[in-house]
């Protein structure tokens, strides 16, 4: 039962609130000449609009109180400018009455005492508003100084970063004329390449096959080339220790067959063959020995 009201009190509050609104903008857009343009008064746009209403209220309240300020001491300083004048001219220093020097130098006195911001003529307050300006004076100074020394600096880095650009868009023009021998220098390492690894897989295969030789003529790593090699010393001195009676045997084909003799000296012989063979059996034995 208590909704209802509630909910009008705060539509007629909207309303009221929009109804201010728009007097509002009608005033403020009639000033500049200008219509009010047509948008929705949605709640947000309503709140928004209504704080720049008190804002500006607020802002033409403070304007006015200073406005009235200003006019109330515009017509303190305009009479008292009167009883200055009169006071001037019923002592003979009308403005006037003065010669045109004079009058030319008090506008000078009156504008440097405009410039110094003093509100007199008096001696000390030029003192003092020198005084200040001095202080003021030699505060730039410094920090024209300080400024300077800055720039400097600041010219020093911009100098050495113009410097490294340069060298660095030279280096990068050399890198660029280099790219291409490099690329072609890289396609042929490339194209190198491959052929090495084709060449490797041969190579590798052909390893493989060789073992696979060895392996089926009975090769082991016993046999060494060191191993073959004493070897062959051995059978060249058995070859020597064997020609002498290969000799001998052959010489014996010339003789005229004679039964008991050739038996003789064919038993010899063998001994002798068979001591031969016997020694170099020792001799392979002990070289394999040797290398294990």
């Amino acid at each position: 039962m208590s909704d209802p009201p509630v909910t009008e009190a705060k539509s007629g509050s909207d309303a009221s609130r929009i109804s201010e609104l728009q007097k509002w903008l009608a005033a403020r857009f009639g000033d500049a000449g200008k219509e009010v343009p047509d948008f929705e008064y949605t709640p947000r746009s309503v709140g928004y609009l209504h704080t720049l209403l008190n804002i500006s209220e607020a802002k033409e309240k403070s304007a006015d109180i200073v406005a009235k300020d200003f006019r109330r001491k515009a017509a303190e300083y305009r009479s008292q400018a009167a009883r200055i004048r009169e006071i001037l001219e019923s002592v003979g220093l009308a403005q006037d009455s003065l010669p045109s020097n004079v009058v030319g130098s008090a506008q000078v006195l009156a504008n440097v005492a405009n410039l110094l911001n003093i509100r007199d003529t008096e001696l000390s307050s030029f003192l003092v508003a020198m005084g200040d300006i001095s202080l003021r004076k030699s505060g730039v100074e410094e920090k024209r100084a300080k400024v300077q020394k800055e720039s400097k600096i600041l010219l020093d880095y911009t100098r050495k970063a113009i410097a490294r650009l340069t060298y660095l868009k030279r280096t990068l023009a050399q890198l660029e004329d280099d790219l291409p021998p490099c690329e072609a220098q890289m396609e042929n390492w490339k194209t190198n390449l491959q052929v090495m690894a084709a060449k490797e897989r041969q190579y590798m295969q052909q390893c493989a096959n060789y073992k696979a030789v060895l392996n089926r003529v009975g090769y082991s790593p016993e046999i060494s080339h060191g191993v073959l090699v004493d070897m062959a010393e051995h059978r060249k001195e058995l070859e020597k220790k064997t020609k002498p009676i290969l000799d001998t045997l052959r010489s014996y084909q010339d003789l005229p067959p004679d039964k008991a003799l050739a038996a003789l000296a064919i038993e010899d012989k063998k001994r002798q063959y068979a001591a031969a063979e016997k020694y170099l059996e020792d001799v392979l034995h002990s070289a394999l020995a040797t290398s294990e």
